[in-house]
């Protein structure tokens, strides 16, 4: 069975810390670069962070920059994203999606698989 499975969400006061994951099954994620995408109540889904495939260049949007890395082990087929200092507005739901090519605008083309969604939740 083809799928992502995003794990790590959680409760979290503000300046805190979290590390998401995102491990693939049923295909290999070294093939494809992958996004993390996040939606908050009442608004649209927006792009957080991607990897690239092909070089491992990493992308993220200008209001977690400095904050939150990305990374892959392609050995456990699984990316991570790295959140300190964490604020209320990261509150989300944050997905993984594997695709072809991440964008600078936080765009990641031909996406073919959207994992189910890790709550994440910075108190004040």
């Amino acid at each position: 069975q083809v799928q992502l499975v995003e794990s790590g969400g959680g409760l979290v006061q503000s300046g805190g810390s979290l590390r998401l994951s995102c491990a693939a099954s049923g295909f290999s994620l070294e093939s494809y670069s992958m996004g993390w995408f996040r939606q908050a109540p009442g608004k649209e889904r927006e792009g957080v962070s991607c990897i690239s495939s092909s070089d491992g260049s990493t992308y993220f949007a200008d209001s977690v920059k400095g904050r939150f890395t990305v990374s892959r082990d392609n050995a456990k087929n699984t990316v991570y994203l790295q959140m300190n200092s964490l604020k209320p507005e990261d509150t989300a739901v944050y997905y993984c999606a594997a695709g072809g090519v991440c964008l600078t605008n936080m765009v990641l083309t031909s996406v073919y698989n959207w994992g189910q969604g890790t709550q994440v939740t910075v108190s004040s």
